[in-house]
Parts: C-alpha cells; sequence; structure tokens
C-alpha cells in the first residue's frame, strides 16, 4: 500500500516493528530463511528477533517520523503480513499515538 504521493506508510512509521518484543518472532520460516538473519540480530532463545525493550534490533530510525529495516529482504514472515491499516498495524500505532492509514 501507498501514501497519496506513492510513498510506502510504513517507513514513515515503523510501530510495528517497536511494539512487542514477542512481536518479530519466527513462525513459518525455513532453514535457508532462518540463516539469512545475522545472528547478532536473532534472540537468546533462537525464536525470533532480538529485541532492546519492545523495539526490533533491525530497526533504524525514529518511530513515526523515518525507520527502516535493516533487514528487509531476510525480515520474518510476521512482518511480511503486517500490513498498513491492517488490525496489527491499527494495534501498533495506537501504542505510539499514530493515526491509522485508511
Amino acid at each position: 500500500m501507498s501514501d497519496a504521493r506513492g510513498e510506502n506508510p510504513c517507513q514513515a512509521c515503523g510501530a510495528c516493528c517497536a511494539y512487542s518484543a514477542n512481536w518479530p518472532r519466527f513462525s513459518t520460516e525455513d532453514d535457508a530463511a532462518l540463516d539469512l538473519i545475522p545472528p547478532e540480530l536473532v534472540n537468546a532463545q533462537g525464536s525470533g528477533m532480538r529485541c532492546d525493550g519492545d523495539r526490533c534490533a533491525a530497526l533504524q530510525g525514529r518511530i513515526g517520523v523515518a525507520t527502516a529495516c535493516t533487514i528487509y529482504a531476510a525480515r520474518p514472515e510476521v512482518c511480511r503480513t503486517c500490513l498498513p491499516g491492517d488490525a496489527e498495524c491499527a494495534m501498533a500505532r495506537r501504542k505510539f499515538g499514530l493515526t491509522v492509514p485508511a
């Protein structure tokens, strides 16, 4: 989904990547996909992304301003399925006081 200017609203948000330390978990990824994620970004249990507090360690930038995923091409499936304006997006954006995209 793009905004009116053709930009991805996620790049000005990042709320889903800082919502919960339990959110960036691994679920359906195969071993080859997991091998693409740098080991320093995987949590101690090997069950998901390492987080600093609730924020995914792969997230750069400022929530609600400008963000980027440092492993975008190799990000976990849970990150791929959270879409602008869906229930998970809305929940994360509300945590940070951001409006939900239409």
